[in-house]
């Protein structure tokens, strides 16, 4: 071989051609979720959806779904398929759940974290509340009222707060109250069992509703926020 060839022979593959299949994947599956919108607790498609929309082999769309699972970005659930996750989410979860004692402290530190999200979500909630949205509102505090028993009651007092940030539109923050239900309506049940914690829930949701028909800003920014801190009394 002369040495030329030896020379053109020797010569390192460019780095693109390194880039494995299965990292391409990966890239590409990463792209998809991001095009399409996919977030925590949504599926990804099939592993011969994945094989057809990419022309790859199923040995690499099973070793991407292995990588992301790795990473942390997807779990893999018998009969469901690849979930995206964020374990991020996991120790917020765990600042909930640990030592989860209904002291007036924990109370505090909920609800700072909730009136961060509910009311800092008042700018997109105005912008695309409809009148179906008010009325579906009105309906959930009616069923809170009549609904028997403390958990019943807290199930659809959460029920209220989670349509009202579905409204707003933010995915994210729709998943995270998702995820810290358990924690939220153990929370809600305080003050549930009397009739006074009852009414007063039912005013305050009424009156956060009427603030938010009429776009009124303070209103609801006052009537969340004396909502939020009602429970304090019944601790």
């Amino acid at each position: 071989m002369s040495k030329a060839g030896m020379q053109e022979h020797a010569r390192p593959e460019p780095e693109t051609s390194r880039v494995s299949a299965v990292d391409a994947l990966v890239e590409q599956i990463r792209v998809m979720m991001n095009s399409e919108g996919l977030t925590v607790g949504d599926s990804l498609p099939s592993e011969r959806e994945l094989s057809a929309r990419f022309n790859a082999g199923r040995n690499t769309i099973r070793e991407a779904i292995r990588m992301l699972k790795a990473y942390g970005v997807v779990d893999v659930r018998p009969k469901v398929g690849a979930v995206i996750i964020d374990r991020r989410m996991d120790a917020v979860v765990d600042v909930f759940a640990f030592n989860f004692d209904m002291t007036e402290e924990v109370f505090r530190d909920i609800q700072t974290f909730r009136r961060m999200i509910e009311i800092g979500a008042v700018e997109p909630l105005f912008a695309r509340a409809v009148e179906a949205d008010i009325r579906g509102l009105r309906a959930i505090n009616e069923m809170m009222r009549a609904a028997e028993g403390p958990e019943e009651r807290a199930s659809r007092d959460y029920d209220f707060h989670l349509r009202l940030l579905s409204i707003a539109g933010n995915r994210t923050l729709v998943h995270v109250y998702k995820i810290l239900k358990p924690q939220i309506a153990q929370l809600m049940t305080t003050g549930k069992n009397v009739r006074e914690g009852i009414d007063g829930a039912f005013d305050e949701h009424a009156a956060v509703i009427d603030a938010l028909e009429q776009r009124n800003v303070f209103g609801f920014q006052y009537h969340m926020s004396r909502h939020l801190e009602a429970g304090l009394s019944f601790i």
